[in-house]
């Protein structure tokens, strides 16, 4: 080594010592020499070093919220760092989803999106806060559940084509519940009567679980809902499922036909769960959590308590994500388009 490999200040203390010419000047020079050579001027810590934020842009309890409790403790252990679960919760997940888009791109927030946030709000709010494509780095899915169509107990209609002629026998006369106007279900029940040519009445209650306890009690006639949330219902005979909407039955409910079985080809809607950084977070660091989402997502603890709320693990690429995204995000502005739904 010589002294031109030191940094400046070192560089200086090193030509004065050998001025001064004292012993233990010179020694200490030469430890701080061997430093100055091992650990490299200017070198970032290794990622993480620090915890991580995951933030959640819903209420404790929820899905989402499952979801990232469930996978949190094996992220930590893979990735060696603490990692902060934090609900952020308030304008249909927009708060939580804006506050991750505006972070530093540095892999220390961390945020759990869904189709509320990514492609649900931004196609209903024309000045949604922020942009799902420009503003987020997708790292992987994580999780999917479909949604089923289900009907009251008590609805003369026991398959798809009777609840089809039912509602194109009497326009506007059933009744479609949903967790409000604007929401996944809403959009769901949309995309339905527009491929089925059915007029269904809204209507709209403050969450989905209200809307499900007017089903079971008879006062509204269907409602799309997550099979996650409806299984057990649905198992026990409170409900009746007509069909889910995805390519393949269901483990949890194997005796539910797909929408195509049943005769509606083409209506395949699966509400997923997916983990993201702020645009612009280093390929590097996308990438490691991408391989320790795909590890914590393959054990079997995992596996089961995913199993236990009706969720498939899904694990992807950071660009099979994005691609998600794009295709989902320009389905529902369309829908909501052709449908005119507005949100105050």
């Amino acid at each position: 080594m010589n002294a031109t490999m030191y940094p400046v200040f070192l560089r200086g203390i090193i030509d004065a010592s050998l001025l001064i010419g004292h012993p233990l000047m010179v020694r200490l020079i030469a430890i701080l020499a061997l430093v100055a050579g091992l650990v490299p001027h200017g070198v970032a810590q290794p990622y993480p070093a620090k915890p991580i934020r995951l933030i959640i842009p819903f209420v404790p309890g929820g899905a989402v919220d499952i979801t990232a409790r469930t996978i949190a403790p094996g992220l930590a252990e893979e990735l060696g760092a603490n990692i902060v679960v934090e609900n952020r919760v308030g304008a249909g997940g927009t708060i939580g989803a804006d506050l991750v888009a505006k972070s530093a791109p540095d892999g220390y927030t961390l945020m759990l999106g869904s189709n509320s946030t990514l492609s649900v709000a931004p196609s209903l709010f024309p000045k949604n806060p922020y942009d799902p494509i420009r503003d987020f780095a997708p790292i992987s899915l994580i999780a999917a559940t479909p949604f089923v169509l289900v009907v009251r107990a008590s609805l003369d209609a026991h398959s798809l084509d009777a609840v089809i002629a039912l509602a194109k026998a009497k326009p506007g006369q059933l009744t479609m519940g949903s967790g409000g106007t604007g929401s996944s279900n809403h959009l769901v029940g949309e995309l339905f009567q527009m491929l089925t040519r059915t007029s269904i009445t809204h209507i709209p209650y403050k969450g989905t679980g209200q809307a499900g306890v007017d089903l079971l009690a008879g006062q509204i006639d269907l409602l799309f809902d997550q099979l996650a949330s409806s299984a057990n219902n649905i198992r026990s005979g409170k409900v009746r499922a007509i069909g889910v909407a995805a390519k393949t039955r269901s483990a949890a409910n194997p005796d539910v036909p797909t929408m195509a079985e049943a005769g509606l080809a083409n209506f395949e809607v699966t509400n997923i769960i997916g983990i993201l950084a702020p645009a612009r977070t280093p390929a590097d660091i996308i990438e490691k959590i991408n391989a320790a989402t795909r590890t914590v997502l393959a054990r079997t603890v995992v596996k089961e308590r995913f199993s236990g709320i009706g969720v498939e693990p899904s694990p992807s690429s950071p660009a099979a994500f994005s691609a998600y995204i794009k295709e989902d995000l320009a389905k529902w502005t369309k829908v909501v388009k052709e449908a005119a739904i507005k949100v105050e």
